[in-house]
């Protein structure tokens, strides 16, 4: 484990969602509103500032959950989550019914703390990683339990990912080593890996015929896509008769995915300060949000690891 970690970088929802589904709903307000994502999510980051010990933190939000950027690559994508259509803005994603009232809480309360949160219009919170790990000058923790985030795995740089196993309670450390042993890729190879497999929760459809295993020896042969796209074109190539002409066939999704499928770097991100706090940026905000919403022990210990930092 690392000494300290320079920046942590938080893929909220994610986070969030776990907190939901792993904490009992009767976790509730004094009112009676469930409050389980809310408390959840604070104990989480509380555990994380205690055992990783960042210097800077930032909460990245999903201004848009499905960009139409996307959408006009892949049709598909994340199409299956849309609870309902909007004209103008983004599209509206199925949420469970208690736990999108908790969403705003969460927002006020980091707020509060002064722990930096960042969304931008346009864009999902992976994006806004993937800036905000492009321009590190220093080791880069990414927490979250979305596995499209291996992409940025990068051992020279100093970029994990802490991927939840079990609830928010386990994290498994993910390096370029674990990826290998895993999915026998690097980080810039994940991508590629995940484009050819496809992702159903996604709505990626991949290449029909080609499993984790198929894309992980593809690309251990031909290196990346572009190496396995020249395969196709190579008649002296070792890729099956099927494999070439599944490949051949998927030219048109292979000539998009990797647009959708690969976060972006160059996100507009506002010049906000990440230095995590040791005090709250607005005290009378989070007494009034921790009595409120019944969040005392919660906010009272995560309030004590950032003093004591």
């Amino acid at each position: 484990m690392r000494d300290v970690t320079g920046l942590m970088l938080l893929d909220t929802a994610s986070l969030y969602f776990r907190a939901y589904f792993g904490v009992p709903e009767s976790v509730k307000a004094p009112d009676g509103t469930p409050v389980n994502a809310v408390r959840g999510l604070l104990d989480f980051i509380d555990r994380l500032v205690k055992d990783h010990r960042p210097e800077r933190l930032v909460a990245c939000m999903d201004a848009d959950w499905r960009p139409q950027w996307r959408v006009d690559l892949i049709p598909s994508y994340k199409a299956h989550r849309v609870a309902e259509e909007q004209e103008t803005g983004p599209d509206v994603e199925e949420v469970p019914d208690t736990l999108s009232p908790q969403v705003p809480v969460i927002e006020e309360v980091l707020d509060a703390l002064g722990i930096a949160r960042v969304g931008v219009a346009g864009y999902e919170a992976d994006d806004v990683i993937g800036t905000f790990t492009a321009r590190a000058d220093g080791p880069v923790d990414i927490v979250t339990g979305d596995r499209d985030l291996y992409q940025l795995v990068d051992d020279a740089r100093g970029v994990r990912v802490l991927y939840p196993v079990k609830g928010v309670g386990t994290l498994q450390v993910t390096d370029e080593g674990a990826l290998r042993a895993k999915y026998g890729v690097d980080g810039k190879g994940y991508a590629d890996l995940a484009l050819l497999r496809g992702d159903p929760s996604d709505g990626l459809p991949g290449v029909p015929g080609v499993g984790e295993k198929t894309a992980a020896k593809l690309l251990a042969e031909f290196t990346d896509l572009a190496g396995i796209l020249a395969a196709v074109d190579d008649p002296r190539s070792k890729l099956t008769p099927t494999q070439r002409r599944r490949l051949d066939e998927a030219r048109p999704y292979l000539a998009v995915a990797p647009k959708v499928v690969r976060v972006a770097d160059d996100v507009p991100v506002p010049d906000v300060d990440t230095a995590l706090p040791r005090a709250p940026r607005d005290p009378a905000a989070v007494e009034s949000l921790a009595v409120r919403w019944g969040l005392g022990g919660s906010v009272t210990r995560l309030l004590a690891t950032l003093a004591e930092r």
